[in-house]
C-alpha cells in the first residue's frame, strides 16, 4: 500500500531539493505534481484541494523561503499536513471504568467485519481485558458460526445467537450476559449488506438507542477507495460513528480511503488490518503512516514489531553465545525464524529510516529465500549445525537432497556463515557491552547478511 504514492512524491521532492533555492514557480510545479499523485492514489478531490491550500500557504511563507534547506523544509510541511489530514494522533478505544463498554461494528458485506471483531477481541485480551462477543447477523447464518469458531480460537466467550432471533434481542441478551460475567468489553458484530438499505439502518439505530453504545466503528475495505469513504459518510450521518477500522491495508489499495476518511467524516481511523491472521490488527498512527508515505520509515513501528515477535530470553542467550564465540547455525536459524514472524522483508526494510525511500521501484524481496535457508539448516544433523566445518562433499549432497536445494546453495550458506563468524570475532573483541551485541544482531538481518543470492 502507498507504494505508487511514495514513489511519485519522492520523485517530486528529489527535483525540489536539487534546486537548492525555492521560488513561487517551482513550488507551484511541485504542488501540481503532489496533487496528481494524491488524486491517483484515490484521495478525495476536496481533501486534496484543502491539503494543497494548507501546504502552499506555509510553503510560500518565511519558514521555507528563509530556511537554510528550503527543499527539506518543504518536505517537512507536506509531512505535517499529511499527519493533520489523517487526524494528528492515534485515538484508542473508549473504556468505561467499572462498567461494561459496548462496541458495535458496522459496514458492508465483504469488508472483513466478522474477522475484525475477533482481531479486536484478541488485541483487548492481550491487554488484559475480559471480552465477550456476540453476532447479531441473523441474515447470514454462516456469520454466527464463523464468529463462534473465531471466539473459540482465541478463547473468549461468544453469545449463543440463533438465526431465528431478532438482532435487537440478541444485542440486549448479550449485554446482560456480559454484564453479569463482569466483562470489560462486549463487541457486537452486525449484518452487512451489498449496499446501504433502510431496514439495516433501522435495526442499527434501534440497537444504538437501546444499548447506549460506547463505540460504533465502521469497518471499511481499503481496497474500495473512495467508495468506502462515501459509504462511511452515509453510515455516519445516520448512526454517528465514533471511528473506523480499515481492512486489507496489506493489499494493493492505493491508500485514498486511509487519507480521506477522517477529513470527510471528522472521525478517526482507530485500527488497520494488515493481514488475514488474528494478530494482524494494528493501531493507526497518522505520523507513522505519513512518515512511511514519504519514505522516511517507521522506526517506532519496527521496534514494536521486534518487541512483539522476538523472544527476549533467546536474545539474551544469543548475546552470551556471541560474546563467547559459540554462535552456531542453530542460533542463526532461530534468528531467521524470529525475523520471519515480523512480516515480509519488504515491509521490514521499508520501515527502516533512510532506506525505505531508496528501494528501487519494482524491487522484489524473495521471502522464500529465508524458507530455503531454514530447510537447509533443518536438513543438517545437530553435530553439523554445531560444527559446520565437518560438512564434507557427501554430507552436502545429503543435505541438498533433504532440503530440495543444490550443493551450490549449501556452499553459499556455509561461506556466508563463515564470514559472519569472522565478523563476530572482531565485534566481540571490541567489548562485551550489550549495545555491541544488539548492533551485531541488527547486522544479521537479511538486508545486511548478503543472503540475497538465495
Amino acid at each position: 500500500m502507498f507504494e505508487n504514492l511514495t514513489e511519485k512524491l519522492n520523485q517530486t521532492f528529489k527535483k525540489l531539493t536539487n534546486k537548492g533555492v525555492l521560488s513561487e514557480s517551482n513550488i507551484a510545479v511541485s504542488l501540481k505534481e503532489v496533487k496528481f499523485a494524491l488524486l491517483e492514489a484515490d484521495v478525495n478531490y476536496r481533501v486534496v484541494n484543502a491539503f494543497l491550500k494548507s501546504v502552499k500557504k506555509r510553503a510560500l511563507g518565511a519558514e521555507v523561503m528563509q530556511s537554510l534547506s528550503p527543499g527539506q523544509q518543504f518536505i517537512k510541511i507536506v509531512n505535517d499536513e499529511l499527519i493533520a489530514m489523517m487526524g494528528a494522533e492515534n485515538h484508542g478505544l473508549t473504556q468505561v471504568n467499572n462498567k461494561l463498554t459496548i462496541i458495535m461494528l458496522v459496514g458492508l458485506q465483504g469488508s472483513g467485519k466478522t474477522t475484525t471483531v475477533a482481531k479486536l477481541a484478541n488485541r483487548l485480551k492481550k491487554d488484559g481485558k475480559k471480552v465477550h462477543l456476540a453476532s447479531a447477523d441473523v441474515y447470514r447464518p454462516a456469520a454466527i458460526d464463523q464468529l463462534r469458531v473465531l471466539a473459540k480460537d482465541i478463547n473468549v466467550p461468544c453469545f449463543d445467537s440463533r438465526p431465528d432471533m431478532k438482532p435487537l434481542n440478541i444485542a440486549v441478551s448479550a449485554m446482560e450476559e456480559a454484564d453479569k460475567k463482569l466483562a470489560n468489553y462486549l463487541i457486537l458484530d452486525t449484518a452487512g449488506r451489498l449496499q446501504i438499505d433502510e431496514k439495516l439502518m433501522t435495526e442499527l439505530e434501534e440497537i444504538k438507542q437501546k444499548l447506549s453504545l460506547n463505540e460504533i466503528l465502521f469497518v471499511a475495505d481499503a481496497m474500495t477507495g473512495q467508495d468506502a469513504v462515501n459509504v462511511a459518510k452515509a453510515f455516519h450521518d445516520r448512526l454517528g460513528l465514533s471511528g473506523f477500522i480499515l481492512t486489507k491495508m496489506d493489499g494493493d489499495a492505493r491508500g485514498g480511503a486511509a487519507l480521506s476518511i477522517r477529513a470527510i467524516t471528522g472521525q478517526p481511523v482507530k485500527f488497520i488490518g494488515i493481514g488475514e491472521k488474528i494478530k494482524d490488527l494494528e493501531p493507526f498512527y497518522p505520523d507513522r503512516i505519513a512518515s512511511r508515505i514519504l519514505g522516511m520509515g517507521d522506526m517506532i513501528g519496527l521496534i514494536e514489531k521486534a518487541q512483539e515477535h522476538i523472544d527476549q530470553e533467546k536474545a539474551e542467550r544469543l548475546e552470551e553465545r556471541i560474546r563467547k564465540n559459540t554462535f552456531t547455525l542453530s542460533d542463526f536459524q532461530d534468528q531467521l525464524r524470529q525475523i520471519r514472524k515480523m512480516g515480509s522483508l519488504k515491509d521490514i526494510i521499508g520501515m527502516i529510516p533512510g532506506i525505505g525511500n531508496k528501494i528501487p521501484s519494482g524491487a522484489e524481496f524473495n521471502d522464500k529465500s529465508l524458507v530455503r535457508i531454514d530447510a537447509i539448516i533443518s536438513s543438517m544433523t545437530f553435530k553439523e549445525r554445531e560444527k559446520p566445518n565437518i560438512i564434507n562433499g557427501s554430507r552436502k549432497i545429503r543435505i541438498a537432497k533433504g532440503s530440495g536445494t543444490a550443493v551450490s546453495d549449501i556452499n553459499r550458506l556455509l561461506k556466508q556463515f563463515s564470514q559472519m563468524n569472522k565478523m563476530m570475532k572482531k565485534f566481540s573483541s571490541m567489548g562485551n557491552g550489550k549495545k555491541s551485541m544488539r548492533a551485531l544482531q541488527n547486522l544479521m538481518g537479511p538486508g545486511n547478511s548478503n543472503l540475497g543470492p538465495f
